[in-house]
């Protein structure tokens, strides 16, 4: 359930020197709109607290905190921020614009993706993945819908990462029910919480963009860390209660294998983010027209 829309019209100023041309989307505490940016000449995302959470503490420390997430974090496949206001009546973040669709998009409109899409897609979340965790930091919502896929793809949505020191304790679950970790469904029975529920999310991903629709989708679909904590379910986490779909026979055994260990229900049974890379490279490697993702030579004449 959304809250308030601030309805901009295009043209309409969001602050000084931001002028909106449409809304990109939105969540439950916030609204993202591409806009013009007047100081950089250039086009930007900006992520508004929505009108009725202006004064909202939850709203805004959710925002700093991604704010100073994204300035600790600098990566090819993570989302840029150029700043954020904090204070006033419209807090908001200011963010690179990403041309290119949703990965959740992109599937939805035209299938699965092909193995070409597949094996630098898991290249290039994996990478991040491994060098948030490398800083101290847990995404907590790969998913489809976070995923951008430009050249290279981008993860975007900070919003409910934490870092390390403030995972330990956790009773609620969090994240987006079809994507989250066995351990973020039920962070008291089967916690803690740690880079290995990132490494879970890139396989929930991966699986949706491979067999077309989420394997663990339920009635709820939800990411809402400020509601009652209630005993979870299986039938809103099925994850908890049985494995992935087999993915389709088209696809290589390598690549079958390597997913469903991403989503093994015990952390410790899953690989890294680095060894996920380094599976998918193998993958891609063996492409017609490979492309250069990450470890490759230059000769000097």
């Amino acid at each position: 359930m959304t809250g308030e829309e601030w309805r901009f019209t295009e043209g309409e100023p969001i602050d000084d020197g931001l002028s909106t041309l449409r809304l990109l989307g939105g969540g439950e505490r916030y609204e993202t709109y591409l806009a013009y940016d007047e100081r950089r000449l250039a086009l930007v995302a900006v992520k508004v607290v929505r009108p009725d959470l202006t004064t909202d503490a939850v709203a805004r420390r959710g925002l700093a905190r991604e704010a100073e997430l994204l300035v600790r974090l600098s990566h090819p496949a993570i989302v840029r921020s150029f700043g954020a206001v904090l204070d006033g009546p419209r807090p908001y973040l200011l963010l690179e614009h990403l041309e290119g669709p949703r990965l959740s998009s992109l599937v939805r409109r035209h299938g699965p993706l092909d193995l070409e899409q597949l094996a630098p897609l898991g290249v290039q979340l994996a990478s991040a993945a491994h060098y948030m965790a490398a800083e101290g930091v847990v995404h907590l919502d790969i998913k489809p819908s976070n995923v951008i896929m430009g050249a290279p793809a981008r993860l975007i949505d900070l919003s409910i990462a934490r870092t390390a020191d403030l995972l330990p304790g956790r009773v609620r679950p969090i994240g987006t029910d079809a994507y989250m970790a066995p351990e973020q469904c039920d962070p008291v029975g089967r916690g803690p919480l740690t880079p290995a529920a990132d490494v879970w999310g890139i396989g929930a991903t991966l699986h949706h963009a491979a067999l077309g629709r989420a394997t663990f989708a339920a009635a709820a679909d939800t990411q809402d860390e400020a509601a009652p904590a209630p005993a979870p379910s299986a039938a809103r986490f099925p994850q908890l209660v049985r494995p992935p779909e087999p993915l389709p026979s088209r696809l290589p055994r390598a690549l079958a294998e390597v997913v469903t260990r991403c989503l093994a229900a015990d952390p410790g049974d899953r690989p890294t983010a680095a060894e996920v890379a380094a599976a998918f490279e193998g993958l891609a490697a063996a492409l017609p027209r490979r492309p250069v993702l990450r470890r490759f030579r230059v000769r000097l004449r």
